[in-house]
């Protein structure tokens, strides 16, 4: 991207050690080219569609609190956090994002969820600007927090945002990511999580906005007894597309993980799922599950879905299942016979499907918002 250098991110604001990891990434850039849907973790996607070049560097995109323990959200002080993969989206975030940690000491239990909102503005000038935000969210042993990140607005930009889970021992650890972005705008996220002996992770996606919105999502569990809950939803509308790519890494002995993504499309919009389930050479006794179920709402849309195995040790417990089709005629035959209209009857049917995700959230209080944005996508549908 030629706009940013390590002459055009020195003008951030930051500590001398940020300025010059911003400076770092932004020299990496150089070497790196853009990805192709040739390579298969980006296979089915739109990023031959993405011109870096047409957008402007934007200040850093930093969280604010919306709700909960306000003390527990500050600049981070070092680099920090668990490795993910690196590709040209991370450098980027790197170069251009303010680190942002929340941290609980050991044995702390936050009872109150800490709500997190990114505003994302309309670029100042005719181009569309690029902003991303980085976030550590670290619990110390035997430490317990929910945290729910937001991104609101858009303004047909490019948000990049990169969010770190570190689980101590025995820690719980439960993050939601809610992608509310405006259809104009383009969301290429990554999560990294690492759950240590006896920890827990949840980690929970929900994507309803975005033009081409993608979270690539990698769980390891390192620690023996780790245990991680995923969890998605996503609705597409219009041209929209939701890009959804999870890792379960095993590398302990036994691990747990269960996976539950669920999608619909409706009108031109597309989904992509990928699912990789790994069990490591010494990940003995260890258990993993994931589950993709897609619901096609009108002859134009698309769900892709692709589960995968990847076991290195025969003493483990491992299933995938994934489905792509229309509402079930017999569950609308069934409302329909007792009088419900059609119309009601396919809104019952789709709240239903994405009710078994959303009981699961962390954070109640956003179910009923969520029931309502599926409720008017459902009435925008194109007939």
């Amino acid at each position: 991207m030629k706009t940013i250098t390590p002459a055009s991110v020195g003008d951030f604001e930051g500590a001398p050690w940020l300025r010059a990891s911003r400076s770092a990434a932004a020299e990496r850039l150089g070497a790196l080219a853009m990805p192709s849907a040739e390579e298969e973790i980006w296979r089915y996607s739109r990023i031959a569609e993405l011109d870096l070049d047409r957008f402007t560097v934007a200040a850093p995109l930093a969280a604010s609190v919306e709700r909960g323990p306000a003390e527990l959200l500050v600049e981070a002080d070092s680099d920090g956090g668990p490795a993910g993969t690196v590709d040209l989206f991370t450098e980027l975030n790197a170069a251009l994002a303010t680190r942002q940690v929340v941290r609980v000491a050991a044995g702390r239990a936050v009872a109150e969820p800490l709500v997190l909102v990114h505003r994302v503005a309309a670029g100042s000038g005719a181009s569309p600007s690029i902003v991303a935000s980085d976030l550590l969210i670290e619990a110390g042993a035997d430490a317990e927090i929910t945290v729910v990140e937001r991104f609101v607005g858009g303004g047909g930009g490019l948000v990049l945002p990169v969010t770190k889970l570190v689980a101590h021992p025995s820690a719980r650890v439960r993050y939601i990511a809610v992608n509310e972005l405006d259809r104009s705008t383009w969301f290429v996220g990554h999560q990294v999580a690492e759950a240590d002996r006896d920890a827990t992770v949840s980690l929970a996606t929900v994507a309803f906005g975005g033009d081409y919105a993608r979270v690539r999502t990698e769980c390891r569990l390192v620690g023996q007894g780790a245990h991680a809950e995923q969890i998605g939803l996503s609705f597409g509308e219009g041209n929209q597309m939701h890009d959804l790519r999870v890792v379960q890494d095993h590398l302990a002995p036994r691990t747990t993980a269960n996976l539950l993504f669920k999608g619909a499309v409706q009108d031109s919009s597309r989904s992509v799922y990928t699912g990789l389930i790994h069990i490591g050479k010494d990940a003995k006794g260890s258990n993993a599950f994931q589950t993709n179920r897609n619901l096609k709402l009108s002859h134009d849309a698309w769900a892709d879905s692709v589960p995968n195995l990847d076991i290195e040790n025969n003493d483990v417990r491992c299933s995938h299942a994934s489905t792509v089709g229309p509402i079930d005629d017999e569950q609308r035959f069934y409302l329909e016979s007792r009088g419900v209209p059609p119309v009601v009857a396919e809104r019952l049917i789709v709240l239903g499907f994405f009710d078994e995700v959303l009981a699961k959230l962390a954070d109640q209080s956003l179910v009923a918002p969520l029931h309502d944005e599926v409720g008017a996508k459902l009435d925008r549908r194109r007939p």
